[in-house]
């Protein structure tokens, strides 16, 4: 099976990575913004080709299947024009920044039949599927989630520590992994949306802290907090059941209940597995375990919350993000 990623930043290397161990595919093409960078990218995972033209990569039939690891802004447009060429595609998260952008990819993912998936590595974390699998059949109940998201970033500097061409958003990226989480776990419809957003910060131009409560059909809420002004690293979730009490850190890789202390898979080793369940879902062409359809019910809270947002700020334009009035 030969793959296309697009995009060598961090989510690039984990999934290049990830490819390499867990899998026999064929690192087939790279596609990068500047030359230099992308041919040592290349050189280093040993692709067989890399590019700087995207249309170039997707036009070679070789290629069976694309990971969109590039700007967050780009994931619609880049997975929109694979699945045009015909090529199964798993989309880092999120997969768009819009409701109806996110339908459009799925749309045509179902129309031309091919497998689409979704980087939602939180998913993947055993101690959630089991709980979520407890939840469904009806051994516990869940009162209350609180998540939360704390980074400093001042300046558009991502992990790695490199200066970005692009700024990031704290709404449809960072706060995502936890809402999708909730939404995902709970699996119930959700009846009011509470949310705010303060005013583009004036040197990145976005909205820099966020909070949004979300209340369901049975009564549970959801809340979800996060600044780029966070002097700690904080990426967690409290889980209130009927049951127990669980706090999921994703920082320390931890999973606390009132009895004990776990160890965790990362991030970096849930999104391994997820990378696996996409290669394993196209070579048996079945559904991904996170398909794009399964990640709409929490896209959709999120336009809500940027519908409410666009509606006190009067609709303007933020990078990443630019609207036509």
């Amino acid at each position: 099976m030969k793959i296309c990623i697009v995009g060598h930043g961090m989510m690039g290397r984990w999934h290049s990575e990830a490819l390499i161990g867990r899998t026999d595919c064929c690192l087939h093409t790279l596609v990068g913004r500047k030359p230099e960078s992308t041919a040592a990218f290349a050189e280093e995972f040993k692709f067989k080709h890399w590019t700087t033209s995207l249309n170039e990569a997707l036009g070679d039939d070789d290629i069976d299947a694309v990971i969109v690891a590039s700007p967050s802004e780009s994931h619609a447009s880049i997975a929109i024009n694979s699945l045009m060429h015909d090529k199964h595609t798993l989309v880092e998260i999120p997969m768009a920044l819009s409701e109806w952008d996110a339908e459009r990819v799925i749309k045509l993912a179902s129309e031309r039949k091919l497998i689409l998936g979704a980087v939602h590595p939180v998913r993947f974390i055993a101690e959630m599927r089991d709980l979520r699998l407890r939840l469904r059949n009806g051994e516990e109940h869940v009162r209350q989630m609180v998540g939360k998201f704390y980074t400093h970033r001042l300046e558009n500097v991502g992990a790695t520590g490199y200066q970005r061409s692009w700024t990031d958003n704290i709404l449809w990226h960072h706060t995502l992994h936890l809402l999708d989480l909730g939404v995902w776990l709970v699996d119930r419809p959700i009846t009011k949306i509470h949310s705010f957003m303060p005013s583009p910060d004036k040197k990145t131009g976005t909205p820099m802290d966020v909070f949004y409560g979300l209340e369901t059909d049975l009564e549970q809420s959801l809340i979800f907090v996060g600044s780029y002004f966070g002097q700690q690293q904080i990426h967690e979730m409290l889980i209130v059941t009927n049951r127990d009490t669980y706090k999921l850190d994703l920082v320390k890789n931890k999973f606390i209940t009132s009895k004990m202390t776990v160890k965790i898979s990362s991030i970096q080793e849930a999104n391994a597995n997820l990378t696996s369940d996409f290669v394993a879902a196209v070579i048996n062409r079945r559904e991904t375990f996170v398909s794009g359809v399964s990640v709409m019910p929490a896209i959709k809270v999120l336009q809500k919350v940027q519908d409410n947002w666009d509606i006190l700020n009067d609709k303007i334009s933020i990078p990443g993000r630019e609207l036509k009035h």
